[in-house]
């Protein structure tokens, strides 16, 4: 039974990724998909790219999840046959900096527990009581091994992310009386944009973080949010973390030279 197709499914910060990745996962799987993320160019085509494979209904909608009052205005806004919202998958996010704690770039920090945190909340406040009304729905947050344990030079988006696996918990554990279902999605070492933008746009450094690694895929981490929804209604995937074959925890890892 495909248990996906004919969906509602909201993904935050698509347009490249992890969230382009399960956009595209949901939409092969007959899904109509609502894309956000702050670059409309991108998103349109995105759209334009999952409409035309898979013949699927895509919604590219400009957000930045970082303003309540955008969030809270999208959502509500709509269009009628978009607003009865079965998936929500939090994937906006992003890393800043490798300092040391009492060294970091405060700007940065505000920048992540804007994004990371309160994003996931504002999402999750604007479309979780809809879900209750229905009497339906998931959320599936995207978390990090980060989130598990702290890392050195990273403290800040370990707190977001290690706030990300509290949030869900509390999450689960407040709609437990209803047909709700969070899952916390933890990947490890991923290769995506997140590195470049971890490291302002120095693509050398970013790319020799992978240096000695085959790491995890933006499709890989989807395929892992596509089996958390593919199950039957009854089952509840709490918790899934992915790393590479490589990657033992958040830190442990073993690079070839």
């Amino acid at each position: 039974m495909d248990r996906i197709k004919g969906k509602t499914v909201l993904v935050t910060g698509a347009s490249s990724g992890i969230g382009k990745a399960c956009a595209e996962a949901f939409a092969e799987k007959g899904a109509r998909v609502i894309i956000t993320s702050r670059t409309l160019t991108a998103l349109k085509a995105v759209a334009e790219e999952l409409s035309g494979k898979y013949a699927a209904e895509i919604l590219p909608v400009e957000l930045d999840v970082r303003s309540r009052e955008a969030v809270q205005q999208t959502v509500a806004n709509l269009p009628a046959e978009w607003k009865a919202i079965d998936i929500l998958v939090n994937n906006a996010g992003l890393a800043l900096g490798l300092e040391k704690l009492h060294e970091g770039n405060i700007d940065d920090w505000e920048t992540m527990i804007d994004t990371n945190v309160k994003g996931l909340l504002y999402m999750s406040r604007a479309v979780v009581p809809g879900m209750v009304d229905r009497g339906y729905g998931q959320v599936i947050n995207i978390g990090s091994t980060a989130g598990i344990q702290a890392y050195a030079n990273g403290g800040v988006y370990c707190a977001t992310k290690s706030a990300v696996h509290v949030l869900s918990d509390a999450l689960r554990i407040d709609t437990v009386d209803k047909p709700i279902r969070v899952t916390n999605i933890q990947p490890g070492m991923v290769e995506t944009n997140f590195s470049v933008v971890r490291f302002k746009g120095d693509t050398e450094r970013a790319s020799g973080f992978y240096k000695g690694i085959k790491p995890l895929s933006g499709a890989d981490i989807a395929d892992t949010v596509i089996y958390a929804a593919s199950v039957p209604e009854h089952v509840q995937i709490t918790e899934l973390t992915v790393t590479p074959i490589n990657q033992a925890t958040g830190t442990v890892i073993y690079k070839e030279s």
